[in-house]
C-alpha cells in the first residue's frame, strides 16, 4: 500500500499530526503533457510546492503524469525532471529531503494515447482508493498540451475519467485560447459540451505574478486614499509593459500564427488593464462580482483601429522563420514581434486617459510593469534641494506596480511618497530597504514607498494553489476570454497584413520604436532609416488616393482606412463652409454598418468640426425603439453623438415609435417629420446627404421596386425592406435630390457586383434606387474602396 506507506513515513516526521483523524479525502492530480516543456521548467515544481504546502491539510494526493509516449520511455523522461525538483530556500534541508522523497512516490506515469488508456486510468485510481479506504475528494486534470488537442482529451475524461458523484473535477487550461473571435467561441462550445464553466480553470499566469495579482487588493485596501483619485482628473496616463531580450528563436512556428498581440496583449497586458479600469466589486474575493465588473469595463471600451497600433519587427526575424520553417529565401512576413497600442475607455471614470500598452522581443531589457502616472498641478518656483525630495510637490506622482526583473529584479509595488503611505498586508509584503543608488523612471528609489513580497513566489506556483482551493476569481471564464477576444479581433484583422517596422535588436534600437500619440492615434516618432526598409515589402497603405469619375459623377478611391479619412476630412470642410456662409449646417447620415467607421473617425479625429451649429438628421430608420440595437439612431448615438458636443435640440431622430406604437400610419410620423426638415432645413435642402448602397441597389431605405418614396411629393414616406425589421421610414427620393451635397460612401467586396452593374445602367430607380440618386441643383459624390471597385 504505496500511500499508505508515504502517509506513515510523513507521520512520523510530524508533517501531517491529524490526517488520520480528520482526513478530508483524497486528491488526484493528472498532469497531461507531462514530459513537455511548461512541465519541465514549472509545473511540476509548481505541483510539489502544492504538495509541501498541503502535507498537512487532511488531503492526500497522488500526482499522475501523463503523455503520449510508451510507459518505459515516458518514465525516464518524467523522472529525469522530478529528480530536479528543488524545495524554497527557507525550507530545512531535512524536511526538505522527506517530502521530495514521498513526492516522488506518490507519482507515476501513464502513457494517455486512447480512449481505453483513459478508463484504464479510471480503474487505477479506483482501485488504489479502495485499497487505501479513502474517499475521493476531486481530480485535477492540467492540460500542458497544444489546444489542437482539448476537444480529444476532453471527450475522453467526460465519458470514462470523470471522478464519482459527490467529488469535484477541476480541468485547467492553458492558452492560446483560440486565434480570434471565431476560434476562441469555437473552442469554448466545444469545451461546455464536455464541461461545466465552474469546472474549467482557464490559465493565465500573469493572474499568478505578485505584483498582478495585487491590483485589485491594493485598490481595495486603500479605497480611502484613492476613491477621490482613482479617475479621469488626475491620472495624465497608463502605461503597461512588457519588455524581453530574447527573441522568438525556437518558436517561430507559434509565432508566425500568432505574433505578440496575440502572444501577450490580448491576455497578460488585458487582464491588468482589467484590474486597473473595472469598478471595484464589494468583495474583491468573490469572482462573480470582478466577473461582472471586469465585463462592464470591456464594454466601456472603444474600439480599436489601425492607427491604434504601432508595429515591429526585429530584423533577425524573417531569416529565423526561413531557417525553422525551411521557407524561401524571398518569404517575407508582416508577424509583429513589437507593438504599442493606445486604448481609451469610455466609462466615465477613465473617459480621455490614454493606455498605453507596449511589448517585444530582441528590446533594450528584460522587464514588466503597470504604471500609473498622475497629473501634477504644482509649480515650485524654487529649487528641489532646498525641500524635502521625499514630499516634494513637485515630483512625478505615480503608482507602479512592478512585475519583475529589470533594475529591481523583484515582483514590488511602489507608491510616490508625494501621494500616501500605503496599506499593504503584513502577512505577504514588506517594506523593503532603501538603495540609494538605484533610480526607478528617473527617480531616486528613496522617493518611493517600496514593498516587495515576504515569500517571493512562482507565477504557477500560486495559481496551482488557487486551483487546488477553487478560486476562481484567479482565472478565465468564457464570458471574459470571448470579451477580450471581441475587443482585440478587429484590430488584429485590420493589421493582418500591415507592414511592420523592422528594427535591429537590442541597445541599438536606440529611439526606433519611440511613439508619440497624436489626435488619439499612434505614430512613431522617428522615419525609419532608409537601410532598414525593404523595398520589396510594399502594401496597401503605400498606395494614394485615385480620383476619376463613376457615373458621369466625381468618385473618390483608396484602400478603406484611406477613404475613410478622406471622406471624413471632406464633411468637414463641407460643414466649415456652410456653418461660415449660412451658421448653421444640415447634415442628413444614412444608418447600417458602412457610416460606422466613419462615425468613429468624425468622432476622434475632427475636434474642429463646427458640431455646435450642426443639425443632424436621419436619412432612414428601421421601425424599432430608438433604444434598439437594431436602431440606426442608437447606432448613431453610441459611435457619435455621444462622444461630440451637438447640442440635443439639433439632434433630430425619425419618429417611428408614437404612442407606444411604431411606424403605425394613422400616427403621422412622416408628417411630423416632413414639417420639421420644412421649419428648420431651408427650401427643405440639406447641405449634406451621406448614402449607402445595398447590394440589392437600395439606397436609404428605398429598395426596387417600391411604390413609395421614389417619386411624388411626399418628403418622408413609410417603406418595406424585404429583410427584417421589414417596416422603415426613409427620406424620399426627391427629397435626397434636393440636397446640395449628396456623398455616397460603398465599402467592400461585397459590394464589387452591384458597382460594376452600376457602372453600365441609366437612370432605373424602380429596379436600382440608388441610380435615381442624381441632385437637381447640388453635387453628387461617390467614395468606393478599391475593394468595391476592383473585386
Amino acid at each position: 500500500k504505496m500511500l499508505g506507506r508515504v502517509l506513515c513515513t510523513v507521520l512520523f516526521m510530524g508533517a501531517l499530526p491529524s490526517l488520520v483523524e480528520a482526513s478530508q479525502g483524497h486528491i488526484s492530480v493528472i498532469l497531461v503533457g507531462a514530459t513537455g516543456d511548461l512541465a519541465n521548467k514549472y509545473l511540476w515544481q509548481g505541483l510539489f510546492q502544492l504538495y509541501m504546502d498541503q502535507v498537512s491539510s487532511g488531503h492526500s494526493f497522488t500526482f499522475h503524469g501523463a503523455a503520449l509516449a510508451a510507459l518505459e520511455q515516458g518514465q525516464r523522461l518524467m523522472f529525469d525532471i522530478l529528480k530536479k525538483l528543488a524545495c524554497p530556500p527557507d525550507e530545512s534541508p531535512n524536511r526538505c529531503a522527506v517530502l521530495k522523497d514521498q513526492f516522488l512516490k506518490l507519482c507515476q506515469y501513464h502513457q494517455l494515447k486512447t480512449a481505453e488508456n483513459y478508463t484504464v486510468l479510471n480503474r487505477e485510481i479506483e482501485r488504489m482508493l479502495r485499497q487505501e479506504g479513502l474517499k475521493e475528494a476531486g481530480r485535477i486534470f492540467y492540460f500542458s498540451v497544444a489546444p489542437f488537442a482539448y476537444t480529444e482529451i476532453a471527450r475522453h475524461i467526460n465519458s470514462s475519467c470523470r471522478p464519482p458523484p459527490g467529488a469535484w473535477l477541476r480541468v485547467v487550461l492553458e492558452k492560446p485560447f483560440g486565434h480570434d473571435l471565431k476560434s476562441a467561441q469555437q473552442l469554448a462550445a466545444e469545451l461546455t459540451s464536455f464541461f461545466r464553466e465552474e469546472e474549467m480553470y482557464r490559465v493565465d499566469h500573469y493572474l499568478g505574478k505578485q505584483a498582478i495579482a495585487h491590483i485589485l487588493p491594493f485598490r481595495d485596501q486603500n479605497r480611502e486614499f484613492l476613491d477621490p483619485i482613482w479617475n479621469r482628473h488626475h491620472v495624465e496616463r497608463v502605461e503597461i509593459v512588457l519588455k524581453e531580450t530574447v527573441d522568438a528563436k525556437g518558436r517561430t512556428s507559434f509565432y508566425e500564427q500568432y505574433g505578440v498581440i496575440r502572444d501577450v496583449m490580448q491576455n497578460h497586458l488585458t487582464e491588468a488593464l482589467m484590474f486597473l479600469t473595472m469598478e471595484l466589486p464589494a468583495n474583491v474575493s468573490r469572482a462573480e462580482e470582478v466577473l461582472q465588473c471586469k465585463l462592464q469595463a470591456f464594454q466601456s471600451l472603444r474600439g480599436l483601429e489601425k492607427n491604434s497600433a504601432v508595429l515591429g519587427q526585429y530584423q533577425a526575424y524573417a531569416s529565423q522563420v526561413q531557417e525553422e520553417l525551411q521557407k524561401a529565401q524571398d518569404y517575407t512576413s508582416t508577424t509583429p514581434t513589437f507593438a504599442g497600442v493606445l486604448i481609451h475607455s469610455d466609462s466615465l471614470r477613465w473617459e480621455g486617459v490614454p493606455f498605453l500598452l507596449t511589448s517585444g522581443k530582441a528590446l533594450d531589457e528584460r522587464v514588466g510593469y503597470v504604471r500609473v502616472l498622475f497629473k501634477n498641478r504644482a509649480y515650485c518656483t524654487q529649487r528641489e534641494t532646498l525641500r524635502d525630495a521625499g514630499h516634494s510637490q513637485c515630483k512625478a506622482k505615480q503608482i507602479i506596480f512592478y512585475i519583475g526583473h529589470g533594475a529591481l529584479n523583484t515582483p514590488a509595488v511602489l507608491v510616490s511618497r508625494n501621494l500616501f503611505k500605503p496599506v499593504m498586508p503584513e502577512d505577504s509584503w514588506r517594506e523593503a530597504m532603501s538603495q540609494p543608488d538605484l533610480h526607478i523612471f528617473g527617480q531616486a528609489l528613496s522617493d518611493y514607498y517600496v514593498y516587495t513580497p515576504v515569500k517571493e513566489r512562482d507565477a504557477y506556483s500560486v495559481l496551482i494553489s488557487n486551483i487546488y482551493h477553487g478560486r476562481k476569481d484567479f482565472f478565465i471564464t468564457s464570458e471574459s476570454l470571448l470579451a477580450s477576444w471581441g475587443f482585440w479581433t478587429p484590430l488584429l484583422d485590420s493589421i493582418s497584413h500591415q507592414s511592420v517596422r523592422l528594427y535591429p535588436g537590442g541597445v541599438e534600437n536606440q529611439h526606433l520604436l519611440d511613439f508619440e500619440m497624436v489626435n488619439g492615434e499612434l505614430a512613431f516618432t522617428l522615419a525609419e532609416p532608409v537601410e532598414l526598409l525593404n523595398p520589396s515589402r510594399l502594401m496597401p497603405s503605400d498606395y494614394r488616393t485615385i480620383q476619376s469619375k463613376f457615373r458621369q459623377s466625381p468618385l473618390v478611391s483608396a484602400w478603406s482606412e484611406d477613404l475613410i479619412s478622406q471622406l471624413a476630412s471632406d464633411i468637414e470642410k463641407t460643414a466649415s463652409r456652410t456653418v461660415a456662409h449660412t451658421g448653421q449646417f444640415h447634415l442628413a447620415l444614412s444608418g447600417g454598418s458602412s457610416p460606422v467607421v466613419l462615425f468613429q473617425r468624425l468622432a476622434r479625429h475632427h475636434y474642429a468640426f463646427p458640431w455646435k451649429h450642426t443639425h443632424i438628421w436621419l436619412v432612414d430608420e428601421r421601425c424599432v425603439p430608438l433604444s434598439d440595437t437594431e436602431s440606426n439612431f442608437f447606432s448613431l448615438h453610441n459611435h457619435l453623438l455621444q462622444s461630440v458636443r451637438v447640442p440635443y435640440f439639433n439632434v433630430h431622430p425619425m419618429p417611428v415609435h408614437l404612442n407606444q406604437r411604431l411606424c403605425v400610419e394613422e400616427d403621422r410620423g412622416t408628417e411630423l417629420y416632413a414639417k420639421e426638415i420644412t421649419a428648420l432645413v431651408a427650401n427643405a435642402s440639406f447641405d449634406l446627404v451621406l448614402l449607402g448602397v445595398g447590394t440589392d441597389g437600395h439606397t436609404a431605405s428605398l429598395f426596387p421596386q417600391s411604390e413609395n418614396g421614389l417619386k411624388g411629393s411626399q418628403s418622408v414616406v413609410l417603406t418595406e425592406s424585404p429583410v427584417k425589421p421589414h417596416q422603415r421610414m426613409s427620406l424620399s427620393l426627391p427629397l435626397i435630390n434636393k440636397a446640395r451635397q449628396v456623398f455616397i460612401l460603398v465599402l467592400g467586396k461585397g459590394k464589387h457586383d452591384i458597382t460594376t452593374l452600376l457602372s453600365r445602367v441609366g437612370h432605373e430607380p424602380r429596379k436600382w434606387p440608388v441610380s435615381g440618386v442624381s441632385p437637381s441643383s447640388g453635387q453628387l459624390v461617390w467614395y468606393m474602396d478599391y475593394e468595391a471597385l476592383l473585386g
